[in-house]
């Protein structure tokens, strides 16, 4: 892109252009404009949308023709529009997410709901939540659910930070406890009444089926469990068991085809009532069982 001064028209055509020749090219419009704005807002946050819309043909400064035209590289290449201006949304809350984390999906909002079903059982429910990431999970409960505990553990010190950021930009660093560890181990000891979990669970056979932008961008350690998938569940199921009060549930996201091994898994490990929540394309995403 050449580097005369351009009106903020002008930019986000061009970005547009090269956007569209990428594999995001149905969100190049859109990816432009969000880009565009993540630099102005850095230094006039109160510019939005309908500011950028009324002042169009408005020049842009050589240093923010630099800084966009920067960034419009970066997603060129692949890179998530979300790791790029450093935020998402998830459950209609804000949450800041970068490389050490996954980008929180839709889909696992249909974990949050049927923990929330779950959680009612309990007038003050404990909850674990294992591989909390970005903590989109125990943030997104913890607000929801003002008289509950939740332990988030993550084996990454990175992702625990992000998570810890989360908590207090949400309101809910006050309920929740922060763990670095494996599984439920630095929780060893403790028992909940609810544990949720979105593991890894991604075939090693399927890394090289995924977008770009998951597969050279996204945190490998989040999102691939062995050969088949499993390896996590293998242990979490177990162990979740175990920490457990009875009649205590847990609530795992699982992945596509998984369902019958998680079924199975569930029973060997002695839990019952298990049940299984499609996403809106009906896939089953997430599993939830009892411990008898």
């Amino acid at each position: 892109m050449p580097s005369t001064p351009k009106t903020m028209r002008a930019l986000r055509a061009e970005a547009e252009t090269l956007l569209a020749a990428s594999p995001h090219a149905l969100r190049a419009r859109r990816d432009a404009e969000t880009l565009l704005l993540c630099v102005l807002q850095k230094i006039h946050p109160e510019r939005n949308r309908a500011w950028l819309i009324a002042h169009d043909d408005s020049v842009a400064t050589t240093e923010v023709s630099a800084e966009f035209r920067a960034l419009v590289e970066r997603r060129r290449t692949g890179e998530p529009i979300q790791y790029i201006v450093g935020e998402t949304e998830f459950y209609g809350l804000p949450f800041t997410v970068n490389r050490a984390v996954l980008i929180p999906r839709p889909e696992t909002e249909h974990l949050v709901e049927k923990a929330l079903a779950l959680a009612a059982n309990f007038a003050h429910p404990r909850i674990a939540d294992v591989g909390t990431g970005s903590g989109a999970i125990a943030v997104a409960l913890a607000h929801a659910l003002p008289q509950a505990s939740i332990a988030a553990i993550d084996l990454s010190a990175a992702a625990l930070a992000v998570a810890q950021t989360n908590a207090a930009r949400n309101g809910v660093a006050g309920r929740l406890r922060f763990f670095s560890g494996d599984l439920l181990a630095p929780v060893s000891g403790e028992r909940f009444d609810l544990l949720v979990s979105n593991p890894p669970y991604v075939p090693e056979r399927d890394r090289q089926s995924l977008a770009v932008e998951v597969r050279e961008f996204e945190p490998g350690q989040a999102l691939f469990a062995g050969a088949d998938g499993l390896e996590i569940y293998r242990r979490l199921i177990p162990a979740a068991r175990a920490a457990l009060i009875e009649g205590g549930f847990v609530a795992l996201e699982i992945g596509y085809g998984q369902r019958a091994a998680i079924e199975k898994l569930l029973a060997e490990a002695g839990f019952e009532q298990i049940e299984f929540t499609a996403d809106l394309q009906g896939i089953p995403r997430v599993a939830s069982a009892r411990r008898a």
